[in-house]
């Protein structure tokens, strides 16, 4: 649905740019933003700030694992000598470390993409401004992101990601 709107609005704007009065002085360019996002000094920094929070997170679910299977494999060997008394009481002690396993998934992954969301929210309005300098020192009527709307074809000359990626790490 949200794909098809892009398209939609993209043929439109291509229909207007593109009209027999104004083809000789339109100027159209392209960037790939998460290009951009991955490749600068500042992307890469959110990156890796990114990358040691999510092994951190990533090494407390592989420990809670670890316990789950321990306990579990602790349950299954010992379940047909303990008293049904203690037997129900390892299993409820299991039934809550699982549940607290979930919560823990579920609160990392919320987490990761909260963290995503921000490092975006952090880094666009630096990226729009060169990106906005560019196209207005150079005259261009329209930049389109490559990233976010797939184009079949577009000439590689009109692409100034890099000289963005530059300037924005001049910037920061």
């Amino acid at each position: 649905m949200k794909r098809s709107i892009y398209l939609m609005a993209f043929a439109a704007l291509l229909v207007f740019v593109w009209s027999p009065g104004s083809v000789a002085a339109d100027k159209i360019g392209f960037i790939n933003l998460q290009e951009i996002m991955q490749e600068s000094i500042a992307g890469k920094k959110a990156a890796d700030d990114f990358k040691k929070y999510y092994e951190k997170e990533t090494q407390k679910i592989k420990n809670m694992e670890t316990q789950l299977k321990k306990m579990k494999d602790e349950l299954d060997k010992q379940g047909s000598v303990l008293t049904p008394a203690s037997r129900s009481e390892k299993e409820a002690a299991y039934q809550k470390q699982m549940r607290d396993y979930q919560l823990l998934v579920n609160d990392t992954n919320e987490e990761l993409k909260r963290r995503d969301q921000e490092m975006t929210q952090k880094l666009m309005p630096g990226i729009i401004k060169v990106i906005r300098s560019i196209a207005e020192k150079e005259k261009y009527t329209l930049v389109i992101d490559v990233a976010t709307m797939p184009i079949p074809y577009y000439d590689k000359g009109s692409d100034f990601s890099k000289r963005v990626i530059d300037e924005f790490n001049k910037v920061k």
